[in-house]
């Protein structure tokens, strides 16, 4: 097996409207709607936010309606300056859930939730001093 690409994923939502809101402050684009579903874009890669009472496969609308949505799972968005970005979504009325921060592993990074718990890490890489670093 070889797999060929990641291209988007999707989460189960309460408010299709808060959750459009929260997204188009981060700068992602809203490529569809209908009152079910809501699709966004952050270049070519697509998150798809479905109205959690709309789902209708019973093996999925136990966790659609969990309130721990996403429990142990971080999504990483790049951004060009973590500080700046952590400013401007204050000034949006956002609440980041952490303060940027150095990790060990180089990124300069901090988490705001979206409005069902959904953990977004915003995130900047480290700029290698040499190609060996």
């Amino acid at each position: 097996m070889k797999l060929k690409a990641a291209s988007g994923y999707t989460c189960y939502v309460k408010d299709l409207n808060k959750t459009a809101e929260f997204y188009e402050k981060l700068g992602l684009q809203i490529k569809s709607r209908n009152p079910d579903r809501l699709i966004l874009y952050l270049n070519w890669y697509r998150i798809d936010f479905v109205a959690q009472d709309k789902e209708n496969k019973p093996e999925i609308q136990k966790e659609a309606t969990s309130d721990n949505k996403g429990e142990g799972v971080f999504l990483y968005f790049s951004v060009d300056d973590v500080d700046e970005t952590y400013k401007e979504l204050l000034a949006l009325g956002l609440k980041p859930f952490s303060e940027p921060r150095n990790m060990s592993w180089g990124n300069r990074e901090f988490i705001v939730k979206d409005p069902d718990g959904y953990k977004i890490v915003l995130f900047k890489r480290k700029v290698a001093k040499n190609p060996t670093d």
